[in-house]
């Protein structure tokens, strides 16, 4: 995928307090829009959430029907409905910074991330995905590849889970993860967007004199 590294963002980050958050305790983030959300998966996060003490989900907001129905679900699962928080559509330069207030991205499945994972590993959160077989199964986990993030990437249920809850107990760890984000986003793949365009004007320009050679 191609990147735009000039994105304007906000250099100005809000406090936890001011978009409704914790102090304390981890907040896992996953901005993709609702329709991406299944019933496996948000048992999956709510099973994360009970293991994981004083977190939050905090999800983009879609409509008062999704808050609703996710606090209702998320209250049958044995977590309060309130540990949902819910950030309205902001201009981007306003959601970009929300990631700084983040502890770690968890993602939806089987329609991953795609421009939301590269949103996140910008602003220097890291992202847990789950791969499958199909191209919306498996593209935010090549978005993670090309950040140098491969850590991150799971192929099941089971290992998302344990991935998400020991990171969420490994400050350090996520700092480190962080720490790496931010010193190669300048010269990873995913983000050196003049090689991707010299790269695929190469391409094209192949593309075009094997055309012409064949006429």
């Amino acid at each position: 995928m191609s990147t735009d590294r000039r994105r304007e963002v906000n250099n100005r980050a809000p406090t936890r307090e001011a978009c409704g958050l914790p102090s304390e305790g981890i907040v896992f983030c996953c901005f993709n829009q609702a329709y991406k959300i299944l019933p496996d998966v948000f048992a999956l996060w709510m099973r994360i959430l009970r293991a994981v003490p004083g977190s939050v989900l905090w999800l983009a907001e879609a409509n008062r029907w999704q808050i609703e129905s996710l606090r209702r679900e998320a209250a049958a699962s044995g977590v309060a409905g309130e540990r949902l928080m819910f950030a309205a559509r902001q201009p981007l330069a306003d959601y970009m910074i929300q990631y700084r207030l983040a502890d770690l991205a968890i993602d939806t499945f089987p329609y991953t991330s795609h421009t939301t994972a590269a949103d996140a590993l910008w602003m220097g959160c890291p992202l847990v995905t789950c791969t499958g077989e199909t191209f919306a199964s498996r593209v935010a986990g090549s978005v993670l590849i090309n950040a140098g993030m491969r850590e991150l990437i799971v192929d099941n249920f089971g290992d998302y889970e344990r991935k998400v809850v020991e990171l969420a107990a490994s400050p350090g760890r996520l700092q480190e993860l962080r720490r790496r984000l931010q010193e190669t986003r300048d010269t990873c793949p995913l983000f050196d967007t003049p090689r991707f365009v010299r790269n695929l004007e190469r391409a094209y320009q192949g593309m075009f004199d094997a055309y012409i050679a064949k006429k």
